[in-house]
């Protein structure tokens, strides 16, 4: 898992890393990452041949995450309603 560190106000922030499986999430923690971008939860133009974890593979590995999931990938609001799962946030893309 890479972990790239936010800065808020010239200050460091959040340190995020990105996960695609539960032994990527592991890593992230033993890292000291704050949250991990989970993805990609459905597919995305960014990445057209990546295969998509689905709502079921996700809200399976965000349950057993000892961090904060953001979702990615494919995010829209009406698929972000679907995924009931305290302590993550859907972002539809980065720039």
């Amino acid at each position: 898992a890479r972990i790239d560190v936010t800065e808020v106000a010239g200050k460091p922030g959040l340190r995020l890393a990105t996960a695609h499986s539960l032994r990527e999430i592991a890593m992230a923690a033993r890292e000291g990452a704050d949250a991990v971008l989970l993805s990609p939860v459905f597919a995305t133009r960014s990445h057209p041949g990546a295969a998509a974890l689905g709502t079921v593979r996700f809200l399976l590995l965000a349950r057993r995450s000892p961090l904060p999931v953001i979702a990615l990938g494919g995010m829209t609001r009406a698929r972000a309603v679907r995924l009931p799962v305290a302590g993550w946030a859907a972002i539809d893309g980065l720039a």
